[in-house]
């Protein structure tokens, strides 16, 4: 991306969004038909915010190019000879929407990923598509949205400087990361909670890439979300420590291990809620932020079986948090319970929630506000 003076952009401030702020602007300049270009470092979920989008949109439909494997004729098409006209003609990529295609959705989202990782004759030749809508005889369908994505010059990844008449055909939002943004999305997309436990505890260490160093692994909320995935009770503690330094380098990964260890010797969230468990011992900060991610976890899971002890397990949930933890954990708790999980909790029906209220009431008014 290019200044007024033709130096990459990278080498001025610039304002960046985390991923909630960047879908709001995204969809507003949808209702425009106006490109938009996502920069951003690897890892961080220029992809996945591109998918919610289109998921959000209702009956639409994701086309997901990855410019960079193109040529310049795979965006224009194939010139052949028109006998009946006498004339040459184009024939248009199938990756692009004919009409007929794009007929059948409500929008179509055409996605151009590492657009500036293509060589710069395919880049040019994209530059009348994303202005005009149109490239030859080709021309995209009314209900089609063009968005781009691509890594930054200072990423150090495969990357070309993108010429500044293609640039000025975009709008650009620069993303970072931002951890209520992750921890949203997480708690929505049920990622391990042993993740969520340790990156509560540990925000810094979400996303600590570093394109000067020479890891190949490091943390990003892609590869914690590959961790979430790996972690099984039945793959030994070697091999898992193994994953998990691949996936985000060794020295994060002794640290997660660590804390897992120390996790597992909390009590069981299912005896907890059932009030079997009422004391712990341990009081090891990051354990604890572990144990009430999982106690939130257990709630969710309960409401959605419609469990009708519900209400019993709530009030052990806040007697345990009264009796066991500091405030903070007992307002991340119950913000969880109310703002992420939107638990229905019934003050009527936990025998324990007036006195909940008298002490942390200001707290539970501050996490539905926020």
């Amino acid at each position: 991306m290019l200044d007024t003076e033709g130096n990459t952009m990278e080498q001025t401030a610039l304002r960046t969004v985390g991923p909630n702020q960047a879908k709001k602007s995204i969809r507003h300049a949808m209702t425009k038909k106006r490109p938009i270009f996502l920069w951003g470092p690897p890892g961080i979920g220029k992809s996945d915010i591109v998918g919610q989008i289109t998921n959000d949109l209702g009956n639409s439909h994701l086309i997901d190019i990855r410019l960079s494997l193109w040529e310049p004729t795979d965006i224009k098409g194939i010139p052949y000879f028109d006998s009946n006209a006498g004339t040459m003609v184009w024939a248009p990529p199938a990756e692009l929407p004919s009409e007929e295609f794009a007929a059948q959705f409500d929008y179509v989202v055409l996605f151009l990923d590492e657009m500036n990782s293509a060589a710069p004759s395919v880049q040019a030749a994209a530059y009348q598509l994303i202005l005009n809508r149109r490239i030859g005889q080709y021309k995209l369908p009314d209900n089609v949205l063009i968005i781009a994505a691509g890594n930054r010059e200072a990423d150090k990844g495969v990357t070309y400087r993108m010429p500044a008449p293609l640039a000025n055909r975009f709008i650009h939002i620069e993303l970072t990361v931002v951890w209520d943004d992750w921890f949203q999305w997480a708690v929505t997309n049920d990622q391990h909670q042993d993740v969520v436990g340790y990156l509560t505890f540990a925000k810094k260490d979400l996303y600590d890439f570093d394109p000067k160093s020479p890891s190949r692994s490091f943390a990003t909320p892609r590869s914690w979300s590959f961790i979430s995935e790996l972690l099984d009770d039945d793959v030994d503690e070697s091999t898992t420590t193994d994953l998990v330094s691949g996936a985000v380098g060794e020295g994060l990964a002794v640290k997660f291990m660590a804390h897992r260890k120390v996790a597992s010797q909390m009590p069981n969230p299912t005896d907890i809620l059932a009030g079997k468990v009422t004391e712990m011992t341990s009081k090891e900060i990051s354990a604890m932020y572990s144990l009430t991610v999982s106690l939130c976890y257990e709630l969710k899971e309960a409401c959605d079986k419609g469990d009708k002890k519900f209400d019993d397990k709530v009030n052990n949930f806040l007697r345990f948090s009264m009796d066991n933890f500091d405030t903070e954990l007992v307002v991340m708790g119950i913000k969880l319970a109310l703002t992420q999980y939107s638990l229905p909790i019934d003050p009527d029906a936990v025998e324990c929630f007036d006195e909940f209220h008298e002490r942390y009431g200001k707290y539970i008014k501050a996490a539905q506000a926020s």
